[in-house]
Parts: C-alpha cells; sequence; structure tokens
C-alpha cells in the first residue's frame, strides 16, 4: 500500500500523540483519585489585608514551603522586599513544590543544581537549605531591594527565561505580606482527619528548623506549662496543655521594621501554613483564635489576649 501524503501522515501522528496525552492524563488522574481516596488535596488561601479581593490559593504542601521561605528570610534579617523576590522565584521555578527533578541536576524549590555550587542533592531538597542559599546569594546583588524583581531574581538564578519571575510578583507579593505576619489573620487552610495525633516534639522540630534554635530559647521545657486546659473543637479530653506549644513574642524582631506584633503574626500564620503536616487543630495569638476551615470565620477573636503564639497539636 503506498504511504499516505506527508501532510495526512503528520496529521495522524498529530492525533496519535494528542490521544495518548489524554489517556495519560486521565491515568495520572485517576491514580491521584485513588491516593487520595478521591478526596480533593487539602488547601490553603490567602487574602489581601487591603480588603481589595485579592486572593491566592494553594495546596497545604505549597504552603508549608512558603512559609519555609518567608521565615528563613525574616530569621536572617531580610527585608520584605527579598521575601517577595524569594517566593516569586520559587514560584516561577517549582510553583512552590519541592521537586525531585528538574532541567539537567536541577532539584528542590528553586531548581538549584549541585554540579554549579549550591551545595549537595540532599541539601537543595531542604526547603529551609534551598531558602537560605537564595537569601545568601540575594545579599550579594548590589541594591536588590531597588531593582525591579525580574532583575534581582535573574541576578541570583541566571535562568534562561528571566522574564518568566515577573507574571508571579503579585501573588509572590500578597504572599510576603502574609508570610512575614504585615498581614494578620490573611491565611487559613483546611485539613484533612487523620488517624495520627500531632506531636509537640515535631512543632519544635519544624520551628527550629525554620526560624532557627533562638526560637526556643524562651519556650518552656515542657510542652504548654502553664496553659489553661480548655476545651478541644475536635472533642476529647479538653485537656490541652500536653499538646500545647507556646511560643513568647520576642519584643525585638529579626527584621528591619518589623514589629514585635508582626512577629507574633508571622509565627501564627507560620503555624498555620503547616497545620496539615503538623496536625495543628488551633492556633491563637493577640485575642484572635485560628481553626481549620477555608471560610471567612477560620479566625475569629477570643476572649483575653496574649503576647505569646499558642499552637495546639490535634489528638
Amino acid at each position: 500500500m503506498p504511504e499516505p501524503p506527508a501532510p495526512a501522515r503528520r496529521g495522524r501522528l498529530l492525533r496519535i500523540g494528542v490521544a495518548g496525552a489524554v489517556l495519560l492524563a486521565v491515568a495520572g488522574y485517576l491514580i491521584a483519585q485513588y491516593a487520595t481516596g478521591g478526596r480533593p488535596a487539602p488547601r490553603c488561601e490567602v487574602v489581601s489585608g487591603k480588603g481589595d479581593g485579592a486572593s491566592y490559593r494553594f495546596t497545604t504542601e505549597q504552603a508549608a514551603n512558603a512559609a519555609t521561605i518567608a521565615v528563613v528570610g525574616t530569621a536572617r534579617g531580610m527585608p520584605e522586599r527579598a521575601v517577595t523576590i524569594a517566593l516569586a522565584t520559587a514560584l516561577q521555578e517549582s510553583g512552590l513544590r519541592n521537586l525531585d527533578h528538574g532541567d539537567r541536576d536541577s532539584l528542590g524549590l528553586f531548581q538549584q543544581r549541585p554540579s554549579q555550587g549550591w551545595g549537595t542533592a540532599e541539601e537543595i531538597k531542604d526547603p529551609a537549605h534551598a531558602a537560605a542559599t537564595f537569601y545568601r546569594h540575594l545579599a550579594e546583588v548590589p541594591g536588590y531591594a531597588r531593582l525591579p524583581l525580574t532583575v534581582a531574581a535573574q541576578r541570583v538564578q541566571h535562568s534562561a527565561y528571566p522574564q518568566a519571575y515577573a507574571r508571579y510578583e503579585p501573588d509572590a507579593t500578597l504572599l510576603s505580606a502574609t508570610l512575614t505576619g504585615r498581614a494578620p489573620a490573611t491565611l487559613t487552610c483546611e485539613n484533612r482527619p487523620s488517624a495520627r495525633a500531632g506531636s509537640p516534639s515535631e512543632v519544635r522540630a519544624a520551628l527550629v528548623r525554620d526560624f532557627g534554635r533562638d526560637v526556643l530559647q524562651e519556650i518552656a521545657a515542657t510542652s504548654g506549662r502553664n496553659t489553661p486546659a480548655t476545651p478541644s473543637p475536635t472533642g476529647g479530653s479538653g485537656d490541652t496543655a500536653a499538646r500545647t506549644v507556646t511560643v513568647p513574642v520576642p519584643a525585638t524582631a529579626a527584621s528591619p521594621g518589623e514589629s514585635a506584633r508582626q512577629r507574633g503574626w508571622e509565627l501564627a500564620q507560620w503555624a498555620v501554613a503547616n497545620s496539615s503536616a503538623l496536625r495543628i487543630e488551633r492556633v491563637t495569638y493577640a485575642g484572635m483564635e485560628w481553626t481549620p476551615g477555608m471560610s471567612h470565620t477560620a479566625w475569629r477573636k477570643t476572649s483575653g489576649g496574649s503576647d505569646a503564639v499558642r499552637i495546639v497539636t490535634g489528638q
């Protein structure tokens, strides 16, 4: 049989390729549905503190990675603009996912390459280490805070597509205002029910990982010491003392221009961002209390105020 004309042959190959892509997409969807029991992944949402209706929705995994990027920056004394640059870079490079693959040997949130001196593969896959490395290079860029975001990010990343960072600047600006604590009570997350209880020791370890060891200096040796027993929103014994990590807010903040109150909200919203991974069921600070949910009532006023952030793990 003679071969069909070249255009017809190319059209047939194109249809086969499209059909194959569709089948792969369906297979991936079915695998994801099987792995999650048919339930959508839990989500988080940041809303603008300006009341302009701006918002950003992402998964709890992405929220935890974004929170790590933000607090590693402020812990190093970097200004909010640096956090915005870092978040926009990670949004472009990895979609705020800690990838184990990329172009050539690129890995992690910022797609850093072991072969280019960014660290070992294991170090690059550690979000806190990757963020600290990004900030160290950014700090070496003269006047980075005054540069256009694309220019500052490109001076660090040396990307083949430097203008791609610009599209993420509005979302990164919204995220950095929340995750540095400047916009209080603007982040909420869903939690998926789990048979595994939360662990105060895991919360403390995560705090050290992201904020550094100084964050624990004033935390009582026993988690929840002097914390009154209160009813649990999920039921149970009602005695939350053993499940509570109390983090006093230092009078002196880490970043230039950051107030103690802003530092407190940074800690509180970091806990919300990590609530799914760490099985956190309640966060209280400054007369406000968060419990899991996506509605505007996830943060609500509570009686009394406190100069400490209290993080209650689930049981």
